[in-house]
């Protein structure tokens, strides 16, 4: 299959890999030939909810690269990013940007400031919310909170795993 971009961007601190980080990561891999993968800092998360219960930054590249590994993906590179736009405002042969609905807006930050360096804007490549099984959207502080699973689950689910990968 052909891919519609040639280079994409897709960042976040992806902490506790759950399935709204794999919808959106596997969109990025699906759309683009080489993906661009920001992800956040210690440093950068320490003001996000439950920043203390947060992976240190080794051990969320690691399940990154273990996700990468297992679906088979090649053509990627993992940036470290200090800020929200990372180096999605410098990157001149980026074609677009693969972001969840809830981050739709920070695509546009990321446009704004890619055109105000005279740069083409990035084409904005939106997945939808994933649900968790309480009509929740699945998130990383949901879990950091201890309130479901990666897959969106209570945390008293007595029922079947669905597939992880």
């Amino acid at each position: 299959m052909r891919k519609k971009y040639r280079k994409v961007v897709v960042g976040g601190t992806f902490d506790r890999l759950h399935l709204g980080h794999k919808a959106l990561l596997r969109k990025a891999f699906e759309v683009g030939k080489i993906v661009y993968i920001g992800l956040t800092s210690d440093e950068m998360v320490r003001n996000k909810p439950y920043a203390e219960r947060i992976l240190p930054y080794e051990h969320r590249l690691k399940d990154l690269l273990k996700f990468i590994e297992v679906n088979g993906y090649t053509n990627y590179r993992i940036i470290k990013i200090h800020t929200a736009i990372g180096f999605a405002d410098s990157m001149k042969s980026l074609e677009a940007i693969v972001v969840s609905e809830e981050t739709y807006k920070g695509a546009l930050i990321v446009n704004r400031a890619r055109e105000e360096k005279g740069l083409k804007p990035l084409d904005i490549v939106t997945i939808p919310i994933i649900k968790s099984y309480l009509g929740d959207k699945i998130s990383s502080s949901l879990i950091r909170a201890g309130l479901i699973d990666p897959f969106g689950r209570p945390l008293h689910w007595k029922g079947n795993s669905p597939k992880d990968v």
